[in-house]
């Protein structure tokens, strides 16, 4: 199945939201947003091997970043030496992935791995946006749609991989002064990012301490950023912008207006589905094949209900009620 970009113009947009692959993708997200409700960042977790295994990858990538020194001229779009650096992630992650991911399909590791590349941000235009977080959400979706993860691997894909993942895209960002991809963010709720919004407001689902509107209060997001993921969020948001927190994240400091992080967890899937998936300049550049299938869906069911991640003919949430037969080491992030 040939592996390439099919959203060729905004009338293609309504197919892909018919599509397997849409249903396939906002599958994983519900069920990644199930499995870390009121789970913290800092709570000990069970880690497979093969989490162990991807989580080295990233450490690696991100060894692959203190490689490549900033250029020390100024740079007025971003420093250039972002693209050496895509350059060492294009050469190497596909031994290192074929090496890791042992399948007799060779095509399923060559979409993982133009996934992954995609992840960290475009070598050209040297910025980075909700696109290229799609990618890496699409990387770590497509190791379910193939077996590679597990029932038992769900909190920590969230909670240990995407969290160091967006470690890794802040220190890029911050190190080779990335542009926000697109109109600074008209797809997002700040300049890059959006997904960690969503997981991070299910991590605060029923808890007593943490109202909403506390998380534009300095203080708080310092003594619980490294426990919430959207408490980081707010605090990366802090160092890189000036200025009054309602004027430079006016749709953030609306939402601390809402009552629930429960109704916030409810608002942002429903907008990150209109605002990021739903839009054409996005969604142009994503490619599909054998993983993610631009056809349409047999059986289109409710976001709210079900999700229908095809693996082995079970949908990726019935998969989640089903506990593995091996238990994996137990170990503290």
């Amino acid at each position: 199945m040939e592996f390439k970009t099919r959203v060729k113009n905004e009338s293609d947009i309504e197919e892909w939201e018919k599509s397997e692959a849409y249903d396939d993708y906002i599958g994983f997200i519900t069920a990644m947003n199930k499995s870390v409700t009121a789970i913290p960042l800092n709570k000990t977790l069970i880690l497979s091997d093969e989490i162990k295994k991807f989580l080295r990858i990233l450490n690696m990538i991100d060894d692959w970043i203190t490689e490549v020194e900033p250029l020390k001229e100024s740079c007025r779009f971003g420093n250039k030496a972002f693209s050496t650096f895509y350059n060492l992630l294009k050469m190497r992650l596909s031994d290192i992935l074929s090496n890791e991911i042992l399948l007799d399909d060779q095509q399923y590791v060559t979409e993982l791995t133009a996934y992954i590349v995609d992840s960290f941000g475009n070598p050209t235009r040297i910025d980075y946006g909700t696109g290229h977080e799609l990618s890496f959400c699409m990387f770590l979706c497509g190791l379910y749609k193939i077996n590679i993860l597990k029932q038992s691997d769900s909190k920590a894909t969230v909670n240990v991989l995407f969290s160091r993942y967006l470690e890794i895209v802040r220190r890029l960002q911050l190190r080779y002064q990335m542009e926000p991809a697109g109109s600074h963010g008209a797809w997002s709720l700040d300049d890059y990012q959006f997904v960690p919004f969503i997981w991070g407001s299910a991590q605060l689902i029923e808890n007593p301490d943490l109202n909403p509107n506390l998380f534009v209060d300095e203080k708080v997001v310092q003594l619980f950023k490294s426990k919430y993921m959207f408490l980081g969020c707010i605090d990366f948001i802090m160092q890189v912008k000036k200025g009054v927190f309602h004027e430079h994240s006016n749709q953030l400091w609306n939402i601390s207006g809402v009552q629930s992080w429960n109704k916030i967890n409810e608002g942002l899937i429903k907008m990150y589905k209109k605002e990021v998936l739903g839009k054409f300049p996005i969604i142009q550049h994503v490619p599909f094949g054998k993983i993610f299938q631009f056809k349409q869906c047999d059986k289109k069911k409710t976001f709210a209900t079900s999700s229908t991640i095809k693996v082995s003919s079970q949908s990726l949430l019935e998969k989640l009620k089903k506990p593995d037969t091996l238990e994996p080491n137990i170990i503290n992030k």
